[in-house]
């Protein structure tokens, strides 16, 4: 199977891709549904404040899921990269878990139901797997393909949460204004599929909700609820959030036990505050051409990105602890 591409300078190219089928396996009991949209949720790359895995794991939870397809890992995944765990018992391997990487069928809170992809993102064969989920987009009448992560920002957790909206074609994200123009950052699979889908003639869209990079690599279900109004919004769906809601008291009050015991901290958070508020006196006086204010640009979110991928051990819960991280800081 061949597909065309672009070369940096525009120019076409073709791509050959291994047959995609073989890939992945339909259930013989597959539900058919009429024009469902699929959630795509993929655990690898930049996911700040675990807000794609919270959204997913709501989605879920306690309702029950009809499995339609499932991809072979043994062909996407690096095992030595993301060693799946093996249960040890005394003088024997009791038991292992392997990842799965599967789409399976669900109902939103008003019985309406649709469909979540969620996984580890492939490690190798982007092309190919990009190609098979196009193949399952229209075998099951797939009308849009929403995919949900999270970025770490240079912002307070005092101010509403911001979302970067992204679209195959500019209707999709009408209402959203633009919070960034041009940036180069590490590709991922989901955002390869988004430009691939489009490339095809089909609706494909994304939320990457904005999460405070100073609770970046904490849990922060605030983040997650969000991303799943939005979700709910595009597609016309009722998401459950009522446990992403409670957890998101319980974390907001943990943040302000913190912040108030921390001078540091506090002023901090006082500097992203006055920062957020000029950005967004800016961007609301710039419409939709975007922000009107020098920060956050768009070359910082590369940056944050990437220090975000570099830096994947816990910690850095709040602010403070690294210089390079005050925004108070004129060299930052």
């Amino acid at each position: 199977m061949s597909r065309e591409g672009r070369e940096a300078d525009g120019r076409r190219k073709r791509i050959t891709v291994l047959d995609p089928q073989e890939l992945y396996t339909v259930a013989e009991d597959a539900p058919q549904l009429s024009e469902p949209v699929l959630v795509v949720v993929l655990d690898g790359f930049v996911d700040a404040g675990n807000a794609a895995r919270l959204a997913a794991e709501a989605l879920v939870e306690g309702r029950d899921t009809t499995p339609v397809v499932h991809f072979d890992v043994d062909q996407l995944v690096d095992y030595r990269s993301r060693r799946p765990p093996l249960q040890f018992e005394t003088d024997h391997w009791a038991s292992y878990s392997p990842p799965t990487l599967d789409i399976v069928a669900l109902t939103d809170t008003g019985d309406t139901p649709y469909l979540l992809l969620s996984g580890p993102e492939p490690d190798t064969q982007w092309e190919r797997f990009v190609a098979a989920v196009e193949q399952i987009v229209r075998r099951f009448g797939i009308r849009l393909v929403i995919t949900l992560s999270g970025i770490p920002m240079a912002v307070p957790h005092t101010r509403p949460i911001g979302v970067t909206a992204h679209a195959s074609r500019p209707e999709l994200v009408e209402g959203h204004t633009a919070w960034f123009g041009s940036a180069q950052v590490p590709g991922s699979a989901v955002a390869l599929l988004e430009y691939r889908l489009g490339e095809a003639g089909i609706d494909a869209m994304g939320f990457a909700v904005h999460v405070p990079h100073y609770l970046a690599r904490a849990e922060y279900p605030q983040a997650a609820r969000t991303l799943l109004d939005h979700t709910g919004v595009a597609a016309g769906l009722f998401m459950p959030t009522e446990s992403l809601t409670k957890a998101a008291e319980r974390t907001e009050a943990e943040i302000a036990e913190q912040v108030e015991n921390s001078e540091e901290v506090a002023q901090v958070v006082t500097a992203l505050e006055r920062q957020y508020d000029t950005v967004a006196e800016g961007r609301a006086g710039a419409g939709a051409g975007g922000l009107g204010g020098e920060l956050p640009s768009a070359d910082e979110l590369a940056a944050e990105v990437e220090r975000f991928l570099a830096a994947r051990d816990p910690g850095d819960e709040l602010p403070g602890d690294d210089p390079a991280d005050d925004p108070s800081d004129p060299d930052r």
